[in-house]
């Protein structure tokens, strides 16, 4: 009789769903084959923004890679309707255009990301991966200056977000603070004398409890809702 192992394997994890946002068949099918791996599955392609809202709908994926210009609904307008309506999806801008104006606009629509195409492989499945995981593709400095921008516009500040405040720990709206301030988990964790472990589930925490998809849109609401001002 032989002996069987009584080790647990471990679950295998689950792939990350995505959705491809393009007008150019070419460029959809390219996207479909870098991301047709074990770790992330393309589950849709759209070729106009609308399109790409109501399957972010039908198909809740995980992350959506957007287009900026498309017929219909460019893909600044879809970002946003996306995230009132999948607020869990992240989503990260592919685009042609390298351009700061476009990135601050992508970041007020809710996209969590800004990549150029072209972009290698290896580039674009990590990017994916960090997003989903909670982490932010845009340089921290970068984003701390886009926030401010963002801050010192009136029009911004939202009354509904003002809930947010009460939701957090106090220790929680220190840490939010810095995260807007753009501050890496490591550096927050030298500031307020923490371990990186414990920064990275308090950021965490500040994720879920503001309903927010990523540490990017954590930022923004944060900068919405005035807890960006000690």
């Amino acid at each position: 009789m032989s002996e069987r192992s009584t080790g647990a394997r471990p679950a295998p994890e689950k792939p990350i769903t995505v959705l491809i946002a393009d007008d150019h068949p070419m460029v959809r099918a390219g996207l479909h084959a870098l991301l047709n791996s074990r770790c992330v599955v393309p589950v849709g392609e759209a070729t106009n923004g609308s399109e790409a809202v109501q399957m972010a709908k039908e198909l809740n994926p995980d992350v959506v890679l957007m287009d900026i210009r498309m017929p219909d609904m460019d893909g600044l307008e879809a970002t946003q309707l996306i995230k009132q309506e999948v607020p869990a999806a992240s989503v990260i801008i592919i685009t042609s255009y390298e351009s700061r104006d476009y990135l601050r606009r992508a970041i007020e629509a809710g996209a969590s990301g800004y990549m150029l195409k072209g972009m290698p492989k290896d580039a674009l499945l990590e990017g994916i991966k960090l997003v989903k995981s909670g982490g932010s593709l845009i340089d921290a400095k970068l984003l701390s200056e886009l926030l401010q921008q963002m801050g010192l516009r009136d029009s911004l500040r939202r009354p509904e977000y003002g809930a947010l405040s009460e939701a957090l720990a106090p220790r929680e709206r220190d840490i939010l603070q810095l995260v807007v301030q753009g501050l890496t988990n490591k550096e927050i964790a030298r500031e307020m004398h923490y371990s990186v472990g414990t920064v990275k589930n308090v950021v965490q925490r500040i994720i879920e409890k503001m309903g927010a998809s990523d540490r990017t849109q954590a930022a923004v609401l944060a900068v919405r809702a005035g807890l960006d001002s000690r």
